[in-house]
């Protein structure tokens, strides 16, 4: 089973186009994300994965590091029924960090994952 199954080149890659992407992700993380996939039969459409620190540092309040600059973590658009299911699936296998925006339209929603073990963990947050 490929670490990269059901994820492509482009989803895993930094939005800013500074050439971060797929090999840069954690290969351990993508192991359990492949593995929540593949047990929650949930397609997962990640909207943003490795970010390199000045994207993050635009995009995030944790600023030129956090989860996403290490390749430890992924926001999946995803709502309703679906999003409670890759919670679920999160939870079983390890994930320790899983922030949720389920409100405003259905473009906006998605769940953040992570597998960090620093800080507060496990630990679940909203936007």
């Amino acid at each position: 089973m490929s670490i990269y199954m059901y994820f492509t080149k482009d989803e895993l890659a930094c939005r800013c186009g500074c050439g971060k992407g797929q090999g840069d992700m954690n290969g351990d993380f993508m192991a359990k994300l492949v593995l929540m996939r593949r047990n929650s039969g949930v397609p997962m459409n990640v909207t943003s994965a490795i970010r390199c620190p000045n994207h993050n540092n635009i995009v995030s309040s944790t600023g030129f590091d956090g989860p996403h600059t290490t390749g430890r973590a992924v926001d999946v658009k995803i709502y309703g029924e679906r999003a409670l299911i890759i919670i679920e699936h999160a939870i079983k296998v390890g994930m320790t960090g899983i922030g949720i925006k389920q409100k405003g339209s259905r473009e906006e929603r998605f769940i953040h994952i992570d597998d960090l073990l620093f800080g507060p963990r496990p630990w679940i947050w909203s936007y």
